[in-house]
This record gives structure tokens, C-alpha cells and sequence, in this order.
């Protein structure tokens, strides 16, 4: 089915984003008018969670889940996909809630899916694609992308969470054999979905500086992710049939 006339969700993940979510979820439904949206909330000491249930009633498209406290990013998105899988959908957009990620850019990244399994948008196709943002960031998210491309064997963007993925070709078992809750989710469901040779395209996109609020990535959140890369590498070197669903039931 044409991704355009499949059953769409577009999933956003919050934590203290009470400046962002009405916005956000104006331009998502300016950008994917035929879409439902979800938002799943940690608990968010700022009434972000409030402010969602209110939109919630004014627009049925919306749906809120809460969740009793920050348990992860990554655990975050595996429960929106979840929800995307219970619920019949055939096609899932995941993207931030701090405009770093362009709701606007949603339709091209749909497009981009059509023909793959699941599509990125891509901070390293163009040049200045990280317009505003501090040296330090920046330096982390070129360095985080070597890593996954010479560790990992990931060519394409793999620490972002603005992505499509095309859920009536992915076997759900796949997003069960990732094990990250944390922000290294992004970069070993990208791995895991390259081990069982799902197809995945890129679409340039750029971000700019947060809209309000604070970065969530932390120092102790980075140290997480560097030892789940080292402890992917290795167990994909001594066991790598761990990470491929198996085909009876693909």
C-alpha cells in the first residue's frame, strides 16, 4: 500500500516539553492531516502531561499515554510502537518534541519510506545541517556517528529519532531484540534492523537549535550508550544470530 494511503501514526515522546507540545502538535497536523498522533508522557514535573490530556479534547486524532515516571527514551519509543502495532498501523513516524525536528519535513520522509522498510532523516547528507548548534553538540553528534559507522557497520544516520518506519514490513519481534531503554535505542534498532537486512534510506534534513527547553542527553547517558556500542560489537562478533528474527516467522 502507498505509504500516502496507509494507516499513519506520528509518535512524540515528552519530558518537560510544556513550551513545545501545543506547537508540535499544530504543525504535525498541518504537515500529516490524515495522520493520528501520539504523545507519550514520563510524568513530567513541568504539566507537560496536563497540557496533552487538555489538546486531547479538543482534537480526536490525538491520543496520550502516561507513563509513571522517566523510564527512558527508548523505552518510550518501543512502547509507541507497541501502541502502533496493537492498534493496526501500518506506518509509524517517530520525531522529537523540541523542533530540532521539522514537522514540515514529515511528507518527504513518507515519501523517502515508500519503497523501504524504514527511512532516516539524515543530519550527514548536507553541509551546515546543524545550524546554531554549540561546538560541543556538534562534536558529539559527528563523533557518535563514527562510531556507529566503524563499529557498528551503520552507514546511515543512526542516533536520531526523527525516522518512518514501515511496520507491515518489519517483523515486531525485531524491535524485541533491543534491549536499550536509553538514548543508545537509536543506534541498535538501526543495527539490529541492518542484521536482518531491512532496507533503509535517507533523507537530508536539518536541525536547528532546540526551540525552549534543555537537552535530556547527560554525561552518564553518554557513557551508557559508548558501553552498549562496545557490548554490541562484541556480541555481534561472538554471537550475531542473536540480533536476526527468524525467518519462519518473518
Amino acid at each position: 500500500m502507498p505509504t500516502s494511503q496507509a494507516k499513519t501514526l506520528v509518535f512524540v515522546p515528552t519530558y518537560e516539553e510544556r513550551d513545545n507540545v501545543r506547537p508540535m502538535l499544530a504543525e504535525i497536523v498541518r504537515a500529516a492531516p490524515h495522520s493520528d498522533v501520539l504523545f507519550i508522557d514520563d510524568n513530567s514535573p513541568d504539566g507537560t502531561g496536563q497540557i496533552l490530556d487538555e489538546l486531547a479534547k479538543g482534537e480526536p486524532r490525538l491520543k496520550v499515554i502516561h507513563r509513571a515516571g522517566k523510564l527512558g527514551i527508548g523505552g518510550a519509543h518501543q512502547d509507541g510502537i507497541a501502541y502502533a502495532y496493537d492498534n493496526g498501523y501500518e506506518v509509524l513516524v517517530t520525531l522529537d518534541c523540541d523542533f530540532t525536528h521539522t514537522p514540515a519535513d514529515i511528507p518527504m520522509l513518507l515519501e523517502t519510506s515508500v519503497n523501504v522498510d524504514i527511512a532516516v532523516g539524515s543530519r550527514f547528507l548536507e553541509d551546515d545541517s546543524l545550524p546554531g548548534w554549540h561546538i560541543i553538540r556538534k562534536l558529539l553528534t559527528n563523533v557518535g556517528h563514527v562510531l556507529t559507522v566503524n563499529m557498528l557497520g551503520i552507514s546511515a544516520d543512526a542516533t536520531g529519532a526523527f525516522r518512518v518506519y514501515n511496520l507491515t514490513r518489519i517483523p515486531r519481534e525485531m524491535f524485541g531484540l533491543v534491549k536499550a531503554r536509553g538514548y543508545a535505542f537509536f543506534f541498535e534498532s538501526l543495527f539490529v534492523a541492518c542484521q536482518n537486512d531491512l532496507r533503509i534510506a535517507e533523507f537530508p534534513i536539518r536541525l536547528p537549535a532546540r526551540a525552549s527547553g534543555h537537552s535530556k542527553m547527560t554525561l552518564r547517558e553518554i557513557q551508557r550508550s559508548i558501553a552498549q556500542l562496545c557490548r554490541l560489537l562484541i556480541a555481534n562478533r561472538t554471537n550475531p544470530g542473536q540480533f536476526r528474527v527468524a525467518k519462519s516467522r518473518r
